[in-house]
């Protein structure tokens, strides 16, 4: 399939799988614009059942995710991570507390308002990918404009530039059963890509791919992020995964308890300060520590 022309721009040239990677497409070619926002929860409550049989999944977090800013969120299971994601992205509705969302209540916004806010701001990295099987790559990287009312031409032109960057040149037409599960995964990380959002939620994008295709997946959507000067929140239990951001925020039993932030560089040879080295071949699984690059926060 040849994308339509893109008002007069110069046609894209072809890359192949492998091939060098292109530039990320950028704001202005994509029609969009990052905003420049910042994230907030404040008192998150999140109670599941009746007052006699109550389960807090949350309990009165407060966090604040800057413009561009990249945070893991980590902790075993039942912890709350993936709950405040779903509270942060507009998905569930608190039971108290409120999410912010450049200054602006999403608990104010109606359905219709949270629901256009999620397709237009916010992009969404699943651990399954969640593509659809019966279209091609290119049609699903360009859903959320598509939903948004994008002409498909543009739409699809928009989705290929991303696939291209993410090393997909020449898969577009492929549908999901025919991509590996790393290539399954940058489909979908430029489908949360493709319209330009203010931020990107991750949750456990790697947990379904082994540690090399993990790595690969984390680097392109780390670097494609920074790209675009889209916050990133990564929900996940692997410290190899929280370490490709800038701050790992660790939760217990509905609070957070601990913040690791950045403090050393690499020279720049990674998407992220601080980003695990690419694993080599028949490399034996570590034992998972605190990284020395990271200093705890106080809370």
């Amino acid at each position: 399939m040849t994308p339509a022309p893109d008002r007069g721009r110069t046609p894209r040239p072809e890359v192949t799988p492998g091939a060098g990677r292109e530039r990320p497409p950028s704001r202005r070619m994509l029609g969009g614009m990052t905003s420049n926002r910042s994230l907030e929860a404040l008192a998150l409550t999140k109670t599941y059942g009746t007052a006699t049989s109550a389960t807090h999944a949350l309990l009165g977090v407060d966090l604040t995710i800057r413009t561009g800013e990249s945070v893991a969120i980590m902790g075993p299971s039942g912890s709350g991570k993936t709950t405040l994601l779903h509270l942060l992205a507009g998905v569930l509705a608190p039971t108290a507390g409120d999410t912010l969302w450049g200054g602006r209540s999403l608990g104010s916004m109606s359905d219709k308002e949270r629901t256009a806010l999620r397709r237009q701001d916010f992009g969404f990295v699943f651990q399954s990918g969640q593509l659809l099987p019966e279209l091609p790559a290119d049609e699903n990287a360009a859903l959320p404009l598509l939903l948004d009312g994008v002409a498909r031409p543009e739409a699809t032109a928009r989705a290929r530039q991303w696939l291209s960057h993410l090393g997909l040149g020449g898969m577009e037409s492929r549908r999901p059963g025919e991509l590996s599960g790393g290539q399954a995964q940058r489909v979908a990380i430029a489908r949360a890509l493709v319209g330009s959002p203010g931020v990107i939620f991750a949750d456990e994008p790697t947990g379904a791919l082994d540690r090399t295709t993990g790595w690969e997946v984390m680097k392109a959507l780390t670097t494609a992020a920074r790209a675009q000067g889209a916050s990133l929140v990564v929900v996940t239990h692997d410290l190899e995964v929280a370490r490709w951001c800038r701050r790992i925020v660790e939760m217990r039993d509905g609070r957070i308890v601990r913040e690791l932030s950045q403090t050393a560089g690499d020279g720049g040879t990674t998407a992220q300060p601080g980003a695990p080295e690419a694993p080599q071949a028949h490399e034996p699984p570590q034992a998972h520590a605190v990284p020395t690059s990271f200093q705890a926060v106080t809370r």
